[in-house]
């Protein structure tokens, strides 16, 4: 049977680190980077005798991420203890939630490569704390534990297994971030584990109604690598299924070197955890005034941005949808234009030259070292012909390099554009008198020799003469 007769069926259990100066059940500070250990106290260490207390803004933040992807909010609910043993998890359970998570029955909703909308389902978005981390010493032998992270709060956002395929289960996740960004309740920095995804995969026979046996792919937090480690995880499946065999739950690990998944252990079920509500740690009791207030302040979220940009900037749909992915982006856009007041030049050159540059580099949009004004600036001088636009793909090169004044970089290159006639006409006859093929294609109706000559000018002048000024005297001289 054909890899196209089965149905790849995905779920995803996203992990997100909310943005609170302080962890979930005690006071240390969250920031990421710090020295080993210096980030905790008896609390997040799990002294005995310590009891933790419920960080208020770590509720604030669940509801916020609840509302804004359409939840039902919870009016009453509870932590629950979660017991299992990691060496990083000093108390042998984590505080989570069970049968009561804050926010239950929301949908994302994302575009399809085909242009078509589907509503993935959200079966619930819950808190709990985070474990700690440990560095393996890969000489040594030995592994040590840094519990600066045990503590950190989280959302667990849980989706039901509505993704179809690899790029749906990307698109999910690019959604869900950019959500998360605009309500600022995490900073979702994937390099640093603020945002990580558990992957479930299973297969089956298309036109089946039961799902088949399911495997998870623990803490991936890269966007390539999960659409790697569905694809062949599902292709994997589909070959042990075609070759006689059965599918084993298991919990799998993602090499992303060798490009496979490896068996880490048994995947555990609900009953494995033995939740119980944690005795140390009172109800949570939501009002309706709490949730509306909370509600009312939302901030602006993509969808609508996404509108506003279409009507007030004359954008187009995908140039919107690209730039309203990112908040950072977005930001930027919005700041620049406001400033130079030409909003499809600033979307030109953040969709066109800064995407190539942040893909090409691996960078993150939070990553472009330079600020809105800086890239208004340079707009700003291509407007009033102080430079070309081919010389801003070299400022916007050099910005990345060097962040300074435009005007700076410009002035030290020497790349002020020529506008001078009479050293623009100098060029012109010089290109003409080296190309009078071009001349003869422009005379039979060839336009195309047009561009050639203008391109062949500004290599001549090394980006830097105004382009308006050859093309008219290119015309001039040509229909002599």
């Amino acid at each position: 049977m054909a890899r196209e007769d089965y149905e790849i069926v995905i779920g995803l259990e996203v992990h997100a680190e909310l943005s609170t100066k302080t962890k979930i059940f005690c006071s240390c500070p969250t920031e990421f980077g710090a020295d080993p250990n210096t980030h905790t106290c008896p609390i997040c260490m799990a002294m005995p005798g310590t009891l933790p207390v419920l960080n208020e803004k770590v509720v604030e933040y669940a509801v916020k991420a609840g509302l804004a992807t359409n939840c039902e909010i919870s009016r009453d609910s509870k932590n629950d203890r979660k017991n299992y043993f990691y060496p990083d998890l000093p108390k042998s359970y984590q505080i989570s939630q069970f049968d009561k998570p804050l926010c239950e029955h929301g949908y994302i909703e994302i575009e399809l490569e085909n242009g078509e909308k589907k509503k993935i389902r959200l079966t619930r978005i819950h808190i709990e704390e985070d474990a700690g981390k440990l560095n393996h010493n890969e000489f040594g032998g030995g592994s040590l534990v840094d519990l600066n992270r045990a503590g950190v709060p989280l959302i667990e956002i849980v989706s039901e297994p509505d993704i179809r395929s690899a790029k749906e289960a990307e698109a999910y996740l690019k959604k869900l971030k950019s959500i998360l960004e605009y309500i600022e309740v995490s900073d979702c920095k994937m390099q640093e584990g603020s945002l990580r995804a558990d992957v479930n995969v299973s297969v089956r026979k298309k036109g089946a109604t039961e799902f088949g046996t399911r495997t998870e792919m623990k803490n991936m937090n890269s966007f390539r690598s999960i659409v790697r480690a569905i694809e062949y995880e599902a292709d994997r499946q589909i070959d042990v299924i075609e070759e006689g065999g059965t599918i084993e739950q298991e919990t799998l690990r993602w090499d992303d070197v060798s490009g496979k998944t490896f068996s880490m252990r048994d995947k555990e079920d609900a009953q494995d955890y033995r939740y119980f509500p944690d005795p140390d740690l009172v109800a949570i009791r939501l009002s309706e005034e709490y949730i509306e207030n909370i509600k009312n302040n939302l901030p602006e979220l993509p969808e609508s941005r996404r509108a506003r940009y279409i009507q007030e900037f004359g954008l187009s749909e995908k140039d919107s949808n690209l730039l309203t992915a990112s908040k950072h982006l977005s930001n930027l856009f919005e700041e620049a234009q406001g400033i130079c007041n030409n909003a499809k030049a600033v979307a030109n050159w953040l969709l066109s030259d800064v995407s190539r540059i942040l893909n090409e580099k691996e960078l993150e949009p939070d990553q472009i070292p330079f600020t809105a004004e800086q890239l208004a600036k340079m707009i700003t001088l291509i407007d009033k012909g102080t430079i070309s636009s081919a010389i801003g793909k070299k400022v916007i090169e050099e910005l990345f390099e060097n962040p300074k004044d435009p005007e700076e970089i410009i002035k030290e290159k020497g790349w002020i554009q020529i506008s001078d006639e009479g050293a623009i006409k100098e060029v012109v006859m010089k290109i003409l008198e080296a190309n009078p093929q071009s001349i003869a294609d422009f005379k039979a109706g060839k336009d195309k020799a047009l561009g050639f000559l203008v391109g062949q000018a500004m290599k001549e002048t090394k980006g830097k003469a105004n382009p308006q000024m050859l093309n008219k005297m290119f015309l001039e001289e040509l229909k002599k």
